[in-house]
């Protein structure tokens, strides 16, 4: 079935979102994935700035250079993500789970930590400074 070109992104569920990655789209921000199962896939790239991505499973998916400026990651699954090189700047992650993620080079300024944690304190070298700068 094709979709109504009409229809907003927020409506979009996980498979078109993965059918349209696969063809070569990169920008999904204000997406809303609220709870999406996006475990063990390759999202490298993505952009998926503002989108909301409260308590999704994102556990292994590769989201290295992805942009989630802004992006709500409350109480995801980030368990042994990749998140190397991403930018995080602004993100919500509080209550997030980041237990063995990839956070090497990830930009993490105005980043809202889980449960206080300090991302200059992260043993794999996040930055604090915007991409840009």
């Amino acid at each position: 079935m094709l979709r109504n070109p009409l229809t907003p992104l927020n409506s979009m569920n996980t498979k078109e979102l993965l059918s349209r990655y696969t063809a070569g789209q990169r920008d999904f921000s204000n997406l809303n994935l609220m709870a999406a199962n996006l475990r063990n896939m390759n999202l490298s790239g993505i952009n998926l700035k503002g989108a909301n991505l409260t308590k999704a499973n994102l556990t292994r998916t590769n989201l290295s250079h992805a942009n989630l400026t802004g992006a709500i990651l409350s109480g995801a699954n980030l368990t042994e993500t990749s998140l190397a090189k991403a930018n995080l700047t602004d993100a919500d992650l509080s209550n997030t789970n980041l237990e063995d993620a990839n956070l090497s080079q990830t930009y993490l300024r105005g980043a809202t930590m889980p449960n206080g944690m300090n991302p200059s304190n992260l043993t794999n070298n996040p930055k604090l400074a915007t991409p840009w700068e």
